[in-house]
């Protein structure tokens, strides 16, 4: 990899049509000169590596490598940035980075792999580069697994901010002739107290791009932070709610037309004929394309497209998934569980003699839970616009990986990355689809066959029924209690894990004896990372469970997890607080119930209690209840938010979340049979954050979920006695 030097972990700092640029993570070879010209203003702008500019108008721009989805990423890491540089918030904006190798997410992937790793300075620049180029080889670029604040943000947006504020402080210490420790710096201003001098940063972005880099600049202590901390507005909400905000499928290119598409109903499935004359008479349409693996309509309008489309009749070719249901798929995962039987599996982790001190426990309990498939939903649909010319291809979209889905389009179309540009909007909703490309490499194709631009529009038939969708899954479990109801034996083997490797485990909780295994169970559908992922599943098994351990024990649900959660004080002081935020113990009304739950996940500890009315036709949540400690809440306003949108998608989940199958195909289309949460049916909800650990941030858009299900089951056996070991809640009847 060459020799690293202090230079490299900054990067460079240049001037360039006015504006100072400081750089991250710019490995050596990137010599400043070559910067320089791709640093120009205007449209098309391309700006390798750098993460703030400083523009003469003593606007800072923060170039934000990460997507927009809702999730106010760009302003909390923009406001990561700016804090420490002192920078004027009111003078801040925000952009997203181009989706080319130097914006790699190298410190998610440091965040992942060695997360308290903490080196000399000397060493810095050589293991962030070692990091860089493992990113580079992934062409890892994404937004996912709650990694953007505790990632990007603590390692590089901090970074940076605090990088530059100490190149313009010593550059103005050498214009005024005075120490560098008697300059103090306040809404990109630079202030000599002594002299009475103050100059804003703009005047020494020139002087600053001279500057040599601090390999390890200092960042502020907690205590000294201005912006980081505070409740402030995202920059991305007035475009939105004014309707200016540009959104994938907003995408209007001159000459462009539109095609729906249709796949294959059964993964694997190829169109063998398509009838398409209705459709070739119809007005606006200008193509009909059988490419294999779906058919499209091309059409003047999206509307004339998709009618035509309708009308085209598909034989679709056979497949080995043509004669699976959905009980057929869950039998599958029956006879592999029954054939791991009490040995057999994957282990995960293991620690005492789990088999000895279960078979001489006094209280033995055992249960097994199911989980369905789920789609994602989101509010804009898949969407992808695609223009192929002169062996240059430009491609506007919302995706959750700019880097990756440029590396695929090259693939696809058999040319150089270089030559590939990718246009990223906002996306309206992500939960892990948009990390996905079959939008994007449907467009290309079609704008290849096609031959002029080409927008791709997912229909919401088409959305709900070729999603990527979270797995299904079984968990079996195996408790002993002493005479005490203490535990003394945890014993858990369940189908599949993809990712977190952590979600099926329970290390915070104190027992003894424990393993867990897994075993993996052949699926047909496509399947893909689903907000919060494994934890979705997992802790909806893991915290009922525990919850019919309580009862076992004939023991509060709350107090029991308070004796599972001796030693550890920080897990402690957030079940605590939800139970004090929600009144535990205070009498409810006949037919309600409260259930409690308690999930660390993505660095982020998360403990709720969901209160439940069963006296209607149907179950109704009241309440939901949500104390977090994700260690500092950078923004708490936008950590609330993100607590409260993961209630809401995962309330949907538990309630009426299930996409099944018969004949291979998936059987829900729109929102008449894969239903979500109306706003009538919409709980109350409490957060309360703490900050439990400012060096060790924690994740925000997914770890409110995974507790949110096993609450609102906990409350339903609280209230009725039924104990709900099969989501979603639909599929149950109650008296």
């Amino acid at each position: 990899m060459g020799k690293w030097t202090r230079r490299a972990f900054i990067g460079a700092g240049v001037l360039t049509g006015g504006a100072l640029v400081v750089g991250v993570a710019v490995r050596p070879g990137n010599p400043v000169d070559e910067l320089k010209g791709t640093l120009a203003k205007g449209e098309g702008e391309e700006l390798i590596n750098s993460w703030v500019k400083i523009g003469t108008d003593n606007v800072v721009t923060a170039i934000v490598p990460h997507a927009e989805m809702g999730q106010g990423a760009h302003t909390a890491l923009a406001q990561m940035l700016a804090d420490e540089l002192d920078a004027d918030w009111d003078k801040v904006e925000i952009m997203e980075a181009p989706g080319i190798g130097k914006f790699v997410s190298a410190d998610i992937g440091r965040e992942f792999l060695a997360p308290t790793l903490e080196v000399p300075a000397i060493l810095e620049p050589t293991v962030q580069g070692s990091f860089l180029k493992l990113a580079q080889a992934m062409n890892l670029q994404i937004t996912g697994g709650s990694f953007s604040i505790r990632g990007t943000g603590q390692r590089g947006m901090r970074t940076a901010g605090a990088a530059a504020r100490e190149m313009l402080m010593a550059s103005a210490a050498d214009e005024w002739d005075v120490p560098v420790s008697e300059i103090r710096t306040e809404k990109s201003m630079l202030i000599h107290d002594k002299s009475g001098k103050s100059e804003p940063y703009a005047t020494f972005a020139a002087a600053a791009a001279e500057q040599s880099l601090p390999a390890k600049p200092k960042l502020k202590n907690p205590k000294d932070f201005k912006l980081m901390g505070k409740p402030i507005a995202r920059k991305d909400i007035p475009p939105k709610v004014d309707g200016s905000a540009i959104f994938g499928v907003d995408a209007d290119i001159p000459d462009m037309k539109y095609a729906a598409v249709k796949a294959a109903p059964v993964v694997g499935a190829t169109a063998d004929s398509i009838d398409a004359a209705t459709a070739r008479a119809m007005p606006g349409v200008l193509q009909i394309l059988n490419m294999g693996d779906f058919v499209a309509v091309i059409a003047d309008g999206y509307w004339q497209a998709q009618q035509a489309l309708n009308s085209v009749q598909t034989k679709w070719s056979a497949t080995e998934g043509d004669s699976l249901d959905q009980d057929a798929i869950f039998a599958r995962y029956t006879a592999a569980l029954d054939d791991a039987g009490t040995d057999g599996g994957d282990v995960e982790t293991e620690e005492g003699d789990t088999g000895n001190a279960f078979a001489s426990a006094d209280i033995q309990l055992e249960a097994e839970y199911k989980a369905p498939f789920l789609a994602h939903a989101t509010m804009e649909p898949m969407n992808c616009t695609a223009w192929l010319r002169d062996g240059k291809c430009d491609v506007w979209t919302g995706t959750q990986s700019p880097l990756g889905a440029r590396s695929t389009i090259a693939d696809t179309l058999g040319i150089d990355m270089e030559n590939v540009t990718l246009h990223n909007a906002f996306l309206g909703g992500g939960f892990g689809r948009r990390s996905e490309e079959d939008a994007i490499v449907m467009a290309v194709r079609l704008t290849k066959a096609a031959g002029y631009p080409v927008k791709v529009i997912f229909s919401r038939e088409e959305d709900t029924q070729q999603d990527f969708y979270r797995p299904s899954a079984m968990s079996r479990f195996k408790a002993g209690l002493d005479k005490d109801g203490k535990a003394v034996s945890w014993d858990n083997i369940h189908t599949h894990l993809f990712d977190p490797a952590d979600a099926p485990t329970v290390p915070y909780y104190n027992i003894a004896n424990h393993r867990i295994r897994k075993i993996d169970v052949p699926m047909h559908l496509r399947f893909g990372p689903w907000r919060s992922v494994d934890h979705s599943q997992q802790s909806y098994f893991i915290e009922s469970f525990v919850d019919e351990m309580a009862h076992a024990a004939n023991k509060d649900p709350y107090e029991y997890r308070r004796e599972l959660l001796a030693g550890s004080p920080r897990h402690l002081a957030v079940l605590d607080g939800v139970a004090e935020m929600s009144d535990w113990g205070r009498e409810l009304p006949e037919k309600h119930g409260r259930g409690i739950a308690f999930v660390p996940s993505f660095g982020t500890i998360v403990a709720e209690v969901a209160e439940i009315d069963m006296s209607g036709p149907k179950p109704r949540v009241t309440k939901v209840f949500c104390c977090a400690d994700p260690g500092y809440a950078m923004n708490p306003d936008g950590f609330a938010a993100q607590m409260e949108s993961s209630i809401i998608y995962g309330l949907t989940a538990a309630l009426y979340g299930e996409i099944s199958v018969k004949n291979g195909a998936v059987q829900q289309s729109n929102f008449h049979n894969y239903k979500m949460l109306r706003i009538d049916e919409s709980p109350e909800i409490a957060v309360k954050i703490i900050n439990g650990d400012a060096k060790r941030l924690g994740g925000a858009g997914e770890p409110g979920l995974p507790p949110l299900a096993p609450a609102v089951t906990n409350a339903v056996f609280a209230a009725t006695g039924k104990r709900l070991r099969e989501l979603p809640l639909a599929k149950h009847k109650f008296a």
